[in-house]
């Protein structure tokens, strides 16, 4: 079985927590554990989300020196390398120790002519409040959005077309590595008169991770988020959980765009382009994810919605 596992923002830091190395560390051993219960013999492709560090890495080069900033496309490279490693060292501690790792930065291709280079809207960094947020966006040229009653930094997210490293990805997994890639969902470049280069931009993690799993022809792929699965009419008193859905019908449902939105477009788009199901829902329940009985599974054979309970 051959399955990716695309990891939310909470498996790298709570809402409301500082990005200290030790709470990163703390959250990507309590991921590891989950994903060390199903992690034996099977091909495994692990990606992660990486808005919180390239933000923090972007204002701290910012604070240093406007000569010295680094764009985006090599920040992301940075947590690429980061988060990487902590994930390898966590789950090495708890897998068998003859199991090879190999964490790749990944360079994923998008479209110059993306309107979403027109419209920021991925947000990236710490949250701040009202007014901290509109001095920095006058101080340092930034787009900001609110996310829930705070303010973050937004970026923009052109879709992913194309994953370089993909054919070393597929060695690896033939070759028995567990492998950790597309973080933040890849180093985000395109082709400016015949050269590759990076571009100022932050690529969603969940769409460049359908994508992966399309091209790599897994037989699952997994959204691990903070929730247990998808729910129509979320926070109310009507809300109801969805256990199974064909991407038709689940597409026709409105979902925050800042939020799950993105996840169940990413899972949608793998079902239908493959025949084979994805699955969102918590990263705790992996075990029971794995076998059918949590998350919410997005499967072109489903009819309809059937919701739980």
């Amino acid at each position: 079985m051959r399955m990716v596992i695309a990891l939310g923002g909470n498996a790298l830091l709570r809402r409301g927590e500082s990005l200290s190395a030790d709470n990163q560390r703390h959250n990507v051993r309590i991921a590891a554990e989950q994903i060390a219960l199903i992690a034996t013999g099977i091909e495994l492709v692990v990606a992660h989300g990486n808005g919180p560090q390239v933000g923090l890495l972007a204002l701290q080069a910012a604070a240093y020196d406007a000569a010295s900033v680094f764009p985006l496309d090599v920040l992301g490279a940075q947590t690429e390398g980061m988060i990487g490693y902590l994930i390898e060292q966590e789950l090495g501690n708890l897998l068998p120790p003859d199991l090879p790792f190999a964490t790749l930065l990944t360079q994923v291709e998008v479209d110059p002519d993306d309107p979403a280079f027109e419209h920021p809207s991925k947000p990236i960094g710490p949250l701040y409040s009202q007014a901290d947020a509109q001095r920095l966006a006058a101080e340092k040229g930034w787009s900001i959005a609110a996310d829930g009653e705070r303010f973050r930094r937004v970026v923009a997210s052109p879709r992913p077309k194309r994953i370089f490293e993909i054919r070393p990805i597929k060695w690896l997994l033939e070759h028995g590595t567990l492998v950790i890639c597309a973080g933040g969902g890849g180093i985000p470049t395109l082709y400016r008169d015949g050269k590759l280069t990076g571009v100022e931009a932050v690529i969603d993690k969940d769409l460049c991770s359908a994508l992966l799993a399309e091209q790599l022809e897994a037989d699952l792929l997994v959204i691990a988020t903070d929730v247990d699965g998808v729910y129509l009419d979320w926070g109310t008193a009507t809300a109801r959980s969805i256990a199974e859905a064909h991407p038709d019908d689940l597409e026709r449902l409105d979902f925050a765009a800042g939020s799950m939105g993105p996840k169940v477009q990413a899972a949608c788009e793998f079902a239908r382009h493959t025949g084979r199901p994805a699955v969102i829902g918590a990263l705790a329940d992996i075990q029971a994810i794995v076998q059918g009985t949590a998350g919410t599974r997005v499967s072109s054979a489903a009819t309809g919605i059937r919701y739980r309970g």
